[in-house]
């Protein structure tokens, strides 16, 4: 079975591009998702407070603080990105084993290149917007700031890169069809 990595920079539509592949009867793994659910287990949390000092309130995880910390610092970022990686590939190697059966899966991330894990996979699907519509989605979106949503971007795979390295793009922006351009890589996924 395929697995397929499904990725596009911050504000790109990602999210809505795998609801449309649901739709289609693929199975989705939300590599953010899991990450945040991970970041909250026990043997996780020790580790990132160790790290980042209590970024929790509650029990739960405090995105905006653990944000201002490591999007601002790359030793920071890389440090968070060495201890949730691993954990959620791990997830990632068992919901795979779970969801076999199917004509492939897709594995939604917003840093597949800048994790590794673009290595895992056998195709990828980029989804590009530009970055001002992309910044306007985030504050929209994360009621955050343009300053905020450009730290994030810089910490992501400029998109130039991100294109010359899959095998197909979604653009989703100013009047482009999202649904067709699904429709077309499902069909060319599924003949695979």
């Amino acid at each position: 079975m395929q697995i397929i990595g499904l990725t596009g920079g911050i504000g790109s539509g990602k999210t809505t591009v795998a609801r449309v592949f649901e739709l289609l009867g693929i199975d989705v793994y939300y590599a953010d998702i899991q990450a945040k659910k991970i970041l909250s287990s026990d043997k996780i949390k020790e580790q990132i407070i160790s790290a980042f000092g209590n970024v929790y309130k509650d029990n739960k995880l405090q995105n905006k603080k653990l944000a201002e910390i490591v999007f601002n610092d790359k030793k920071k970022l890389e440090k968070l990105n060495s201890i949730v990686h691993p954990a959620v590939e791990k997830d990632f190697e068992q919901w795979s084993k779970k969801n076999s059966g199917k004509p492939y899966l897709i594995k939604e991330a917003a840093i597949l290149f800048e994790s590794g894990s673009y290595k895992k996979v056998d195709k990828i699907i980029t989804v590009f917007a530009p970055e001002n519509i992309r910044i306007l989605r985030v504050c929209k979106r994360d009621n955050i700031n343009k300053a905020q949503v450009i730290a994030r971007i810089n910490n992501q795979m400029p998109d130039n890169e991100k294109i010359a390295k899959s095998d197909f793009v979604i653009k989703n922006y100013n009047g482009y069809l999202i649904i067709p351009q699904i429709i077309e890589i499902d069909n060319a996924l599924r003949s695979e």
